[in-house]
């Protein structure tokens, strides 16, 4: 038996169940003391690396994370409360419990409790491999052996190791809070600190989102309309630029045109311009005492200014027109590498069948773009749907919807859910809660069509075939 066959071996008899009863006594003394079984099996260094986490843990959790736990049910106790300061002979705001780091400090501590089961398993099941390999006389790796294994076999664990962690702070804990935000009614009224704690108020958030309670002003009537408009505007958002880009990269691609690489230096160099800078600038030409109004005036089109950002159609019609202008180029650099290899024999075979140039582009350069870049197509849309900076930086969400109540936020007609959700966490009112419930939506809405879409993609299903 082989090398690898061995290992292959010994790990399909690992389990924790099999550990547990079949152990000796240091392997089921592996659980309450982690190590125990490798300090005994000469794996000096696996050992102190699993009692050093248990002693740390322990250290831990009887000085902070027990408290943390214990607090999770209530999100605190002793509000901010006036006391009188003798010192200063006045009555003085006093501070206590912090739900906010309770919420926090306890999740992350539930974390680590899951952590620490995780290790005593491994500690558990590290011991009973060796003993497994003791007894079939087989040598017992050591500390020299797991460092070359992180560089041969199990590289990919030290590669994926930064990522994972990195993924794990910083998205998928914040996602988590996010989540536990929507169950209360964490809001500007209850900081959890300064203005008063914040507690647990299970599904209300939610019925009073998707309650039509409230008429024309209740959250589920505006939150509706912007879903709407959310969707009108990917749609248009990606579409635009995906089919104007690809028809901009042919014609600069065509033979016989001049300056082709002034064309792409001229689109490349919007990219170069931050966008923030090139939006704000735009939004001004546009406003009544702008460029554009100003030239309209003069050449006598118009007898007053038009008032584009106060008008909804105008409003909605401008931004998807200025956002095309901001796509185009990224659209136009990926086609452009795409075209350059469109086999040109099947161009040459469609002409001798008489295709004519817009069947050659309906049945030949569309279905090859679709297939190599119908990913693209769907991060652009799913991208397009949480597209803050575009309406945030030319209109603000406005113009303002009367219909929309304050109850939501101040909701204006070109808001997409993103930047609604963005305006509830403004202000002294903020409602943080209704924000992470809106931003539970739309992580359901969007991963749904991302997942039923990409799913059905045929550069998916067959990946490298085209035909």
């Amino acid at each position: 038996m082989g090398k690898s066959e061995k290992k292959k071996k010994i790990g399909n008899e690992l389990s924790f169940a099999k550990a547990i009863t079949k152990g000796d006594i240091f392997t089921k003394l592996s659980a309450p003391i982690f190590g125990l079984g490798c300090f005994v099996r000469g794996q000096i260094a696996r050992g102190i690396i699993l009692l050093g986490f248990e002693v740390l843990f322990i250290w831990y959790m009887i000085n902070y994370g027990l408290y943390w736990v214990s607090m999770l049910p209530s999100l605190g106790l002793e509000v901010p409360a006036k006391e009188y300061d003798s010192f200063y002979d006045q009555y003085v705001t006093v501070y206590h419990d912090n739900s906010f780091k309770i919420l926090l400090y306890g999740v992350l501590t539930l974390f680590l409790i899951a952590a620490a089961v995780y290790t005593l398993v491994t500690s558990v099941k590290m011991s009973y491999a060796a003993e497994i390999k003791k007894k079939n006389g087989q040598k017992i790796d050591k500390f020299k052996d797991d460092l070359k294994s992180l560089v041969d076999e199990k590289f990919y664990k030290t590669l994926l190791s930064l990522p994972v962690l990195g993924i794990f702070l910083f998205s998928f804990l914040p996602i988590v809070f996010m989540i536990l935000v929507a169950f209360t009614n964490y809001d500007g009224a209850h900081d959890g600190y300064i203005t008063g704690l914040f507690h647990w108020v299970g599904f209300d958030n939610f019925k009073t989102l998707f309650s039509s309670n409230g008429g024309t002003g209740s959250y589920f009537k505006i939150f509706m309309g912007i879903l709407g408009w959310t969707i009108v505007w990917a749609i248009l958002a990606t579409f635009t630029n995906y089919i104007l880009g690809i028809l901009v990269a042919m014609m600069i691609n065509k033979k016989g045109i001049r300056f082709k690489k002034l064309w792409r230096t001229i689109l490349v160099m919007t990219i170069a311009i931050p966008q923030f800078i090139s939006l704000m600038y735009v939004s001004k030409m546009f406003d009544k005492t702008g460029l554009i109004n100003g030239l309209l005036l003069k050449l006598g089109w118009v007898t007053a200014p038009i008032d584009f950002w106060g008008t909804p159609l105008y409003a909605r019609i401008l931004v998807v027109v200025i956002n095309i202008w901001i796509g185009i180029p990224y659209m136009m650099l990926i086609a452009t590498g795409i075209l350059m290899n469109i086999p040109t024999d099947l161009y040459e075979s469609a002409r001798i069948d008489g295709a004519n140039p817009f069947q050659q582009f309906r049945y030949i350069t569309m279905p090859y773009m679709l297939f190599v870049t119908a990913p693209y197509l769907l991060t652009s849309f799913t991208g397009n749907m949480n597209n803050f900076g575009v309406i945030y930086f030319l209109t603000g969400g406005g113009p303002g919807n009367s219909k929309a109540t304050a109850v939501g936020g101040g909701v204006g007609h070109t808001d997409l859910l993103i930047t609604w959700l963005f305006k509830l966490t403004q202000g002294t009112e903020a409602s943080y809660y209704m924000a992470s419930v809106i931003g539970i939506v739309i992580f359901v809405i969007v991963s749904t069509i991302t997942l039923i879409v990409y799913n059905g993609l045929g550069s998916n299903k067959n990946e490298g075939d085209f035909a």
